[in-house]
């Protein structure tokens, strides 16, 4: 008899929305990482001891998240993001620290970084050795609440549609130890070398998925299920899809803006759930052809469509679907945050603008790092 191990999925209100957001530690002065993540968490425990509620700790000591409440529009969780930003920098600025997220930072060297004294962090690099301790990444992750467990996996198959669309974006890891890789998500490939993460299976059923999960326990790849570590999950014990697709964000505007097509991606094919109409989907091939096209190229990858396997330049499709979900976004309070994506579309997505960086100062990486930190602190490119 097929193993089968329960995953109840939590009760949560339609389309309520979470962000997280891991941020960079980073030298003031040179630039490079520093390691001083729990001296900044100790410093911002509640009086009453415990841990922060929206600061919180990560696998590297060069690296602090920070994480919204649960909201109703991606305005608000920004809001919630940059009170706790503005409660580190209170902590940070004394220490010549500085803030940046990015997919990966341009020049530190993964050797040199110490992992966060905590059991599941010494289980992960004792398990994964070099690729575990290669993972000197950052990346934002958006929930969105889905109220019927039936909804999850349909809507996390409809999702992998538009992948490439997010990861092309968010793009900000063109850089890996002082190399300019020739990648625009170096991150997205570097990440999907530990197990279990990387592309989600397609399970049409839940309990398809309780079976995969079954398995994962029996043999000792996993010891709970948020060790699963898929670009796109279901998060049961908050009742939602998580979406684990985007590079860290530089700024908190752009943030706003791929957290809001987020958002109205999942309540749009909730919507399309509703009145019984047929998601869209891609077969697995395809899904990981996209991935690599837009962790290649980025802004400039053909993108595959559909199950027939028409094309078409990825920042094309973007302009296609932001027209599709503006009466979405109406409804979820986000216009201003979706027409943000348009800027990225004109503008160019942080990799570009790194790259530009690299290029009006002869190759030197510590004017990249300017650039993020100065973009971190403006709250939008520069």
């Amino acid at each position: 008899m097929p193993r089968r191990t329960a995953i109840p999925f939590a009760r949560s209100e339609r389309s309520t929305v979470g962000l997280e957001w891991e941020l960079a530690l980073v030298d003031a002065d040179s630039g490079d990482l520093r390691q001083v993540a729990q001296t900044v968490l100790d410093a911002v425990r509640p009086a009453g001891g415990g841990a922060h509620p929206s600061i919180k700790q990560e696998l590297l000591l060069n690296t602090v998240e920070v994480v919204s409440g649960v909201c109703r529009t991606v305005g608000e969780a920004g809001r919630d993001l940059e009170r706790s930003i503005e409660e580190l920098r209170a902590v940070t600025d004394p220490l010549r620290v500085e803030l940046m997220s990015a997919g990966t930072h341009p020049f530190a060297r993964w050797a040199q970084q110490k992992v966060t004294d905590k059991q599941r962090y010494t289980t992960l690099i004792d398990r994964t050795q070099w690729w575990g301790r290669q993972m000197l990444i950052y990346g934002v992750h958006v929930h969105v609440g889905i109220e019927d467990r039936a909804k999850v996996l349909p809507i996390q198959r409809a999702m992998l549609t538009t992948f490439a669309h997010l990861q092309s974006l968010s793009a900000s890891s063109p850089f890996w130890g002082g190399k300019d890789t020739g990648y625009a998500s170096n991150r997205a490939l570097m990440f999907q070398q530990l197990p279990t993460a990387g592309l989600p299976f397609q399970f049409a059923t839940w309990e398809e998925l309780e079976g995969y999960v079954a398995d994962m326990l029996h043999t000792g790849v996993i010891d709970a299920f948020d060790e699963v570590r898929w670009d796109l999950r279901p998060a049961p014990q908050f009742g939602t899809l998580e979406t684990r697709i985007c590079d860290g964000v530089t700024n908190v505007s752009e943030l706003l803006a791929i957290a809001a097509l987020t958002h109205c991606l999942v309540e749009h094919f909730s919507t399309m759930l509703d009145e019984g109409r047929e998601l869209p989907s891609i077969p697995p091939w395809y899904a990981q052809e996209n991935k690599w096209r837009s962790a290649r190229y980025g802004m400039d990858a053909i993108i595959i469509l559909d199950r027939e396997g028409n094309e078409e330049l990825v920042t094309d499709a973007v302009g296609r679907l932001l027209v599709e979900l503006e009466p979405v976004a109406a409804r979820l309070g986000c216009l201003d945050e979706l027409d943000g994506v348009r800027t990225i579309v004109r503008r160019g997505a942080s990799y570009q603008r790194q790259r530009a960086v690299a290029r009006r100062n002869g190759g030197e990486l510590d004017a990249v790092v300017r650039s993020l930190v100065a973009e971190m602190r403006a709250g939008r490119p520069l």
